[in-house]
């Protein structure tokens, strides 16, 4: 956590604790230790913000694998608090302060914060640990674009090419969007707006196709630094009726009013 704020995030990851989504002790594990018997806690700053461990052998067979579990967990428990707000735009965060509040070592924290740097989430501050980055309008109306640029003639080429009763069965998804939308949590309508458009998507059949568009969608949704935390209800509501007009275009065959619908919703992605 950043210096003098840690009750920032403090609350959000210690309610995801409570949850059981991590339940590993605090204790240094062996990747944890150094040459001289030292353990991460130790180790000079610098190192615990640009340092990856290495992983540990292979399990021995019907040993669980828990270490990249753990990581998994948190990597997606840090998502989840970026998207809150509770991890702020231009605040710096330690792997040892997190670790604590998750109930982990530093460690899995790390290994967590170094994925969500090669995302483009957070970067590292030598002998601090990470900032959560500053993302400003531009970049997210760059981001807009070049989803834009790769889902829009993905979607119209499907239009023509994909039979109705295919787009029918995507019904329960763009619905669950607008409940999401309606309780208005930002976390969970992120959640169903990304399976939502995955879901199109997959219809192409390209699975990378798949995973570069999911990336991009991601990291259009963390919040906008100066920004309030999450959206209004009504912005999400809009937002989600828009899936649900789109598939209906699709399912009716009207490829100019998907068309547009399309160019629409991805001019007002955020």
């Amino acid at each position: 956590m950043k210096q003098g704020t840690q009750g920032s995030a403090g609350a959000g990851i210690g309610r995801i604790r409570a949850s059981g989504q991590v339940r590993v002790p605090v204790q240094p594990g062996a990747a944890d230790v150094d040459r001289n018997g030292g353990t991460a806690a130790d180790a000079p700053q610098a190192a615990r913000g640009e340092h990856t461990h290495s992983e540990p052998p292979p399990p021995r067979p019907g040993t669980p694998v828990q270490r990249s579990s753990v990581r998994g967990q948190i990597v997606d428990a840090l998502r989840t608090a970026l998207m809150a707000g509770e991890l702020r735009p231009g605040e710096v965060y330690s792997a040892p302060a997190l670790g604590e509040r998750f109930g982990v070592s530093a460690t899995p924290v790390r290994e967590a914060m170094q994925q969500l740097a090669l995302e483009g989430a957070v970067e590292v501050v030598p002998n601090r640990g990470f900032r959560v980055v500053e993302r400003g309008a531009r970049e997210l109306a760059e981001l807009a674009e070049v989803r834009a640029l790769i889902e829009v003639p993905v979607m119209l080429r499907l239009a023509r090419t994909v039979p109705t009763e295919r787009w029918a069965q995507l019904r329960p998804l763009a619905e669950a969007t607008v409940r999401a939308a309606s309780a208005g949590c930002r976390v969970t309508y992120a959640e169903s707006d990304r399976a939502f458009h995955r879901a199109v998507l997959a219809l192409a059949g390209n699975d990378q196709l798949v995973r570069i568009a999911d990336d991009l969608h991601r990291r259009a949704q963390w919040p906008q630094a100066g920004s309030p935390a999450a959206r209004g209800r009504a912005d999400l509501v809009a937002d989600a009726h828009e899936h649900t007009a789109l598939l209906d275009a699709l399912i009716a065959g009207e490829t100019d009013l998907v068309r547009t619908l399309v160019g629409e919703h991805f001019t007002g992605a955020r």
